[in-house]
């Protein structure tokens, strides 16, 4: 991945539609997933990290999403020590909805 700060940032701006200068980290990974560069602005300037596995491969984050896809910092942290992230989406937990009965004395007070 010969990519630099010029052509990072377009490919920031342009095919992912996001504005560089946002502070966000723009992850960017080469087709053999053997090397990331990650993109970001920290309001000086802007910088560039990256990582070529000297085993191994990055894990595919998710081959059947095409759009966005948004890591937590704790996820970022594995996917860059080259944990696999392929489940994520998968086995992820859905949210828990909880309610409680409300008691008729608070249903009572309330009107």
């Amino acid at each position: 991945m010969r990519a630099s700060y010029d052509s990072l940032f377009a490919k920031a701006k342009g095919v992912l539609g996001q504005d560089p200068f946002s502070g966000h980290l723009f992850l960017f990974i080469n087709g053999k997933r053997s090397s990331v560069k990650c993109l970001f602005y920290d309001g000086t300037g802007f910088v560039i990290v990256a990582k070529r596995m000297e085993r191994g491969l990055f894990s595919r984050i998710n081959p059947m999403f095409r759009g966005e896809v948004v890591l937590t910092a704790a996820e970022f942290a594995l996917f860059f020590e080259g944990a696999d992230l392929e489940k994520r989406f998968v086995e992820s937990p859905r949210e828990i909805k909880k309610s409680f009965p409300v008691s008729q004395e608070l249903q009572a007070m309330s009107m």
